[in-house]
């Protein structure tokens, strides 16, 4: 960071360190009234901290304190090193024997909630397409493509479309207030569901008798891995992720090159850029190690790590945002919600045709539309042993999200006529 230099511009503050350190300084402020009690539990029930680390620095884009379309914090900084970094110790932490024990039914909603964000995205653009063409017009596929690798996966293959797709700083910005207004509303209603839950299967005659083993079998695993990290512990995890995406640099340039002079069709699925193949590395490897001891750094915090290295992404994110401009485009919410819709009816059908408890049902959606910071709550408000259900099935998103998530930006794209 040291070698960065001022970039010449009208905002207040156009030194990318000092840019920085207001980003650090703020997400920290965020963390820590998060975590009070009293007055701001209730605020961030309303607002997320989420919301709060996309929009404050587009607050400060906007009244022109930086400059984040002139910043270099973002590209190359964030997006070419923070963001590989942060999938390979998200996908590190995925612990796929463990889901595999968690039962066939469970998978099976799992899967079918994946293809539901798949199928309903395509429904959801043909039906807003005849509904309000003006909304859907431009490059609202492209939006629409991040918000479903968020929506498969999590924030770091949110963003991974956005550099797949070249898509812009405004309109990502919109379908994050998407993601999070409709999604935060989606899970509010899982958790009203949740003290249903008991109800709803009897009326159902759902089969609950595998719920018991799974919670035992889920509390074994989080009692055999979790420890207090040392310092140790914390440099081969760091050394580990950018060594990773070090490699997957040294990579991309070549593999891109060859890609784009000697196979013909790479420039349409985007093999021909650097970029694609650094993420692509990067989950791969990550997921690699999954198999391996280093999957046991889980325990001293690698998906935590990870999880930091994400905010720093978002917060970069938003300081490219200019606030006036999400208004332009309300129907986009509806857009959500009917997105939104089509998977629940989806998954609800599959669900009967399984006759899986409420808890499958639930814990499926919100691994998806939430991911791992949120489905830990929706999995422990039916049992507060059930969190790390809802943590392994969120991060196991991050392993699926990008690809599920590039092939859904290219199904949107050939329904744009793009």
């Amino acid at each position: 960071m040291t070698n960065v230099q001022p970039v010449p511009s009208s905002a207040l503050i156009n030194n990318d360190i000092v840019i920085f350190g207001l980003i650090a300084g703020t997400l920290g402020l965020v963390f820590w009234t998060a975590s009070r009690p009293g007055g701001w539990q209730r605020f961030y029930n309303v607002v997320p901290p989420l919301l709060l680390c996309y929009l404050l620095p587009g607050i400060y884009n906007s009244v022109g304190l930086i400059d984040g379309a002139h910043s270099q914090l973002y590209n190359p900084i964030a997006s070419r090193v923070l963001l590989p970094a942060a999938l390979v110790l998200l996908t590190m932490a995925v612990d796929l024997k463990a889901i595999l024990r968690l039962g066939p039914k469970l998978l099976l909603m799992y899967a079918a909630t994946s293809a539901s964000i798949v199928l309903g995205a395509a429904l959801a653009f043909v039906s807003m397409r005849a509904i309000a063409p003006d909304t859907m017009a431009g490059d609202t596929w492209a939006g629409m493509a991040t918000l479903a690798g968020s929506w498969i996966g999590g924030g770091a293959n949110m963003m991974a479309m956005k550099e797949i797709f070249a898509v812009d700083a405004t309109t990502f910005g919109r379908f994050a207030v998407v993601d999070v207004g409709v999604g935060y509303a989606w899970m509010a209603i899982l958790l009203m569901l949740a003290q249903r839950a008991a109800k709803i299967d009897a009326r159902s005659g759902a089969d609950t008798g595998a719920l018991d083993d799974l919670k035992q079998r889920v509390e074994a695993y989080r009692a055999q891995h979790e420890r207090i990290p040392t310092l140790a512990d914390l440099m081969i995890i760091v050394g580990i992720a950018f060594g990773v995406v070090g490699v997957a640099h040294a990579l991309a340039s070549p593999l891109s090159a060859w890609f784009g002079a000697h196979v013909a069709w790479a420039a349409r699925v985007s093999l021909d850029a650097p970029f694609v193949w650094i993420v692509g590395l990067s989950t791969l490897v990550g997921l690699g190690l999954s198999f391996t001891r280093a999957r046991a750094l889980e325990g001293a915090g690698a998906s935590t790590i990870g999880t930091l290295l994400l905010y720093f992404l978002i917060a970069s994110i938003g300081m490219q945002m200019e606030i006036g401009s999400l208004l332009e485009k309300p129907l986009l919410l509806l857009l959500g919600v009917v997105w939104l819709g089509f998977h629940i009816v989806i998954l609800w059908l599959v669900g009967r045709w399984l006759n899986v408890p409420l808890f499958y049902f639930a814990i499926g959606s919100q691994s998806h539309i939430g991911g791992p910071a949120s489905a830990p709550v929706v999995a422990s408000a039916f049992h507060p042993s059930l969190a790390p259900v809802g943590a392994l099935l969120g991060t196991l998103g991050y392993a699926t999200g990008t690809v599920l998530a590039y092939v859904t930006g290219l199904m949107l794209r050939a329904l744009a006529g793009q």
